[in-house]
């Protein structure tokens, strides 16, 4: 199972940025999702998780109507649609998946995770 993101750089605030996360050793369509970050310094943060069968989607609060979560079963791919960036949104953005299930907005630890694509928002 290996995950890999993409997509992240620098943006100015107000702007828009698009990751994706690539999957390959298993179905996307099989595992739930999700995004989590980390700020520099600090403790990780959840940021978005989609359910196993695509139809739920949960959002922390600070990004709730910025960001959108969603995945393209066909080229196995999870992405995060980020806008309306802040500063505060700057961190290294990790893309998760969990084979049981149990994706959530604030969970941070999964058993797989990808290594990680930094936003940088000024």
């Amino acid at each position: 199972v290996q995950l890999v993101e993409s997509g992240g750089g620098s943006v100015q605030a107000g702007g828009s940025m698009r990751l994706s996360c690539a999957v390959s050793g298993y179905a996307t369509s099989d595992y739930c999702m999700a995004w989590f970050r980390q700020p520099p310094g600090k403790e990780r943060k959840g940021v978005a998780a989609l359910s196993v069968n695509g139809a739920n989607t949960a959002y922390a609060a600070s990004v709730k109507g910025r960001f959108t979560i969603s995945r393209d079963n066909a080229k196995n791919t999870l992405y995060l649609r980020m806008n309306s960036l802040k500063p505060e949104d700057t961190a290294m953005y990790y893309c998760a998946a969990d084979t049981r299930g149990g994706c959530t907005s604030g969970r941070t630890y999964y058993p797989y995770r990808g290594q990680g694509t930094q936003v940088t928002v000024s």
